[in-house]
């Protein structure tokens, strides 16, 4: 018997699923505050609730809940890397960083890619599914509870397309800064894209102030569909004004990434195009050295090339800096560990 995910439902929609089992209105807001503010996980715990109401649940929905599978402490730094394992036997993975300002979850939206990017890890097997909500929250509820420490920051930046995913994406944002839940502020959510360009115009219509991260990588509309085959369906130019069209309707500014590449992306006429495409957006460009996986091995950009980067763009006053890089003797950057440690245990499962 299929039943409904309890941890998935925004507000309203818990209230008239509590109304539809023919329970009041206000229990919702109980269960609300249970499953997001105390980040409950059974429905056997609901102590407010009666043992009748209890069991009415138990026959029609489920609370989903993910498990630790294995946690990997950097030696170089505080970074931690998760794989967690969802009911299903699936994997996916979640980073944990501590900057100055707090600390910095860094989630998965769906199991695998379709995506394509050629020097990502976590596409290389085709999409799989996507996350629900519930599947969102529970990887910060669960990192959380692991550490016994609160979480400021969020980036959609793990395995996935989060735009492809685009309600349950949405949905998660919503419960997640929702002041009865976890509330978490908008302006501390960063959702990256590989430049979904109609989803992006969808998302700046909600006006969530959250920041949108682009993954460009290229200047050019030729070289990018080569490294990034979303760029057959869609133009940088098409990119281009729909990162302005985000910022008119959320008075966000937008960031760039882009991942150096060398001989590919990190030459003279890459930096000059760069600049003239960005020169009328309110952007932040963000340098990421290109971490090679054994699928697409090109060199990293040398460091006179990174420094003429940064250096030519914030000449030409578009802010920029250089990504921190974090958990490397852990494979922090997105999908590697995942995909290691299933080719290295031969795809099993895990239950």
């Amino acid at each position: 018997m299929y039943k409904v995910e309890l941890n998935s439902f925004l507000l309203e929609e818990l209230e008239g699923f509590m109304q539809s089992i023919g329970e009041k209105k206000y229990r919702a807001n109980q269960l609300f505050a249970y499953l997001h503010r105390n980040q409950g996980t059974t429905i056997e715990d609901i102590s407010v609730f009666s043992i009748g109401l209890r069991d009415k649940l138990k026959k029609t929905s489920k609370i989903n809940n993910i498990e630790v599978f294995k946690r990997f402490d950097s030696k170089f730094d505080s970074t931690k890397k998760y794989l967690f394992l969802l009911e299903d036997n699936n994997i996916i993975e979640g980073v944990l960083m501590e900057y100055h300002h707090g600390l910095t979850a860094c989630i998965s939206t769906q199991v695998g890619c379709r995506m394509g990017c050629s020097f990502c890890a976590s596409t290389k097997e085709g999409l799989i599914r996507n996350l629900s909500p519930a599947e969102m929250l529970n990887q910060i509820y669960t990192m959380e509870k692991d550490l016994n420490s609160n979480i400021s920051n969020i980036v959609l930046m793990g395995s996935g397309e989060p735009l492809d995913n685009y309600d349950n994406t949405l949905k998660f944002l919503n419960i997640i800064h929702h002041e009865k839940g976890h509330n978490i502020s908008y302006r501390n959510i960063t959702l990256s894209t590989c430049g979904v360009v109609p989803n992006i115009y969808k998302l700046a219509d909600e006006k969530l102030p959250i920041t949108l991260s682009i993954s460009l990588h290229s200047p050019y509309d030729e070289d990018r569909k080569k490294i990034m085959p979303v760029g057959y369906r869609y133009t940088i130019d098409d990119i281009i004004k729909a990162c302005k069209y985000y910022f008119d309707k959320t008075n966000r500014r937008i960031t760039m990434e882009y991942t150096l590449i060398e001989g590919i992306n990190d030459r003279r006429k890459d930096l000059n195009e760069l600049i003239k495409i960005l020169k009328d957006i309110n952007c932040h460009v963000n340098i990421i050295p290109l971490n090679p996986i054994k699928e697409f091995d090109q060199g990293r950009p040398t460091k006179a090339n990174i420094r003429r980067f940064e250096e030519g763009l914030s000449k030409a006053n578009i802010p920029v800096s250089i990504r921190r890089e974090m958990g490397g003797d852990i494979s922090a950057s997105c999908g590697q560990l995942r995909r290691k440690y299933k080719n290295d245990e031969g795809g099993k499962t895990f239950r």
